[in-house]
């Protein structure tokens, strides 16, 4: 990846890495900034980073043979490296490119905001995007669904994009006119320092449970990972944590330790205290309590967990200035996001919905909210993703089998593992589960099971266009297919 701006023919090295160079390569003329050597152009700086299958510095020939006049790396300088390029060695490279980026790409939306969490960013940093909208700002959402504005989406693939294509995005909205933006923070995206440069005004917690312990090793190094968003954000800021939610207590404590203000909500928040709530078709009324006065609300989703999600978009407005009432108000425009919870279709009397839970805890939190509305069974189609955290599949079985009166698994991105084994994992979890592999085939097996009165759920990617097999990305939409299976049966 490279990056380069047409508003100046070049960047001064001591400009993007703050005196990192010795004094007499300060002053050099650089082009732009890389970290995979494959797109260095002429006259750019190569930054080599330690990664999960390759060190950067590897690379480092490969980038000055294409034309790198700069290198960035976190080892002493190569004895190869020849005596006309420029080297800074640096203690943490990440936050040199993140730092870098936000130079080559200066500029932001005035107001960002920053949700992180297990479950629920997508719905939040969109719901969030939604209410600065309805409160007159051109506003804008990041994260897994892509970059989405006023005008639709610009559809991305992680949570947290690398600084280089980040920054690029940020200024690109920026120019666009773009005063507002919420974006997703994912544990991965602060880990590797992809936030580092964002000029940030608020920021959100939402709840911690079971994931990408493939990647920390620790669920207490899962949390410490998000807690490293309070210290990106001005010393002073608010921070918005659902109260109701785990880990709320640490992340709070964390929080204040970074010199934040807290904005709790939910049913046992302090600044916007959830009284009450009572299903009304597939929305439910709201008795919210603000500064001891309580606001009715009709928010047109379901399920308390939605509610929570837009209780925190609320005081991510409020936090940034926002006045209280009108935040609150918006909640009742409020749609919800592509494959979160998202009605496909009804036939025979039963109706269809998509949503993205992929981890024990969403699972369970889909079911649990969508068991009231299934006056007849509650079939659920779902699946775990290979090369990812093990430990999780047996759990999703489990919830799957307690908490669903059908419960059908299938493939979801197997990626390099057997999808075969990966579905032996969960179906070891019950004897009630019902294995079929072909995902296709599983939801339209579970579609013809509809009757009056049932509910599906198809469970685990919810927006995705995509299946991955071996190192295949094969086109596949769980939307599509439950449409396809509706309309063969009306058909």
């Amino acid at each position: 990846m490279t990056t380069r701006t047409m508003q100046v023919a070049g960047f001064k090295l001591d400009q993007l890495f703050h005196q990192a160079f010795p004094p007499s390569d300060a002053a050099r003329i650089v082009a732009g900034v890389a970290f995979d050597s494959r797109k260095v152009a002429a006259g750019d700086v190569f930054v080599a980073l330690a990664g999960a299958k390759a060190d950067g510095a590897r690379f480092i020939a490969d980038a000055v043979a294409r034309g790198a006049g700069a290198i960035v790396s976190a080892a002493p300088r190569p004895a190869d490296l020849p005596d006309g390029i420029a080297f800074a060695q640096v203690r943490d490279p990440r936050l040199s490119l993140a730092l870098a980026a936000a130079v080559v790409h200066p500029r932001q939306p005035q107001t960002i905001v920053a949700v992180t969490g297990t479950s629920g960013k997508s719905s939040v940093a969109d719901f969030t995007r939604q209410i600065f909208a309805a409160l007159g700002h051109e506003a804008a959402s990041l994260g897994t669904i892509g970059v989405v504005t006023s005008k639709g989406a610009d559809y991305g693939s992680l949570t947290t994009p690398d600084p280089l294509s980040l920054h690029a995005s940020l200024d690109a909205l920026a120019q666009k006119g773009v005063t507002h933006l919420a974006m997703e923070a994912s544990s991965h995206g602060l880990d590797q320092r992809r936030l580092d440069g964002v000029r940030l005004s608020a920021g959100a917690f939402l709840n911690l449970g079971r994931d990408h312990l493939d990647y920390h090793p620790t669920v207490e190094d899962y949390l410490a990972a998000k807690m490293r968003l309070w210290r990106l954000l001005p010393p002073g800021s608010p921070v918005v944590i659902n109260r109701d939610e785990p880990y709320a207590a640490e992340a709070a404590d964390a929080a204040l330790a970074a010199g934040c203000r807290l904005i709790g909500v939910g049913r046992t928040g302090e600044t916007l205290t959830l009284v009450g709530s009572a299903r009304d078709g597939f929305s439910q009324r709201l008795t919210v309590s603000n500064g001891g006065r309580e606001i009715e609300i009709m928010l047109p989703l379901v399920g308390d967990f939605m509610a929570g999600n837009a209780l925190v978009a609320a005081g991510l407005a409020m936090a940034t200035g926002e006045d209280a009432d009108a935040a609150l108000a918006a909640m009742a425009g409020l749609t919800g996001v592509a494959g979160r919870l998202e009605r496909v279709g009804a036939v025979k009397g039963g109706l269809a919905i998509v949503d993205y839970a992929h981890k024990p805890d969403a699972l369970a939190a889909v079911l649990a909210t969508l068991r009231p509305y299934a006056t007849g069974r509650l079939i659920c189609v779902f699946g775990c993703g290979g090369d990812r955290d093990k430990g999780k599949r047996p759990l999703m079985g489990a919830i799957a089998a307690e908490k669903s009166d059908i419960a059908i698994v299938t493939d979801d991105n197997p990626r390099s593992e057997n999808p075969a084994a990966i579905r032996a994992e969960i179906m070891a979890a019950s004897p009630r589960l019902i294995e079929i592999g072909d995902r296709s085939e599983a939801i339209r097996h579970a579609v013809r099971l509809l009757g009056p009165g049932d509910l599906l759920v198809v469970a685990g990617k919810g927006h995705e266009s995509g299946q991955i097999v071996g190192d295949r990305t094969l086109p596949f939409s769980d939307h599509e297919a439950v449409g396809a299976a509706i309309a063969e049966i009306q058909g």
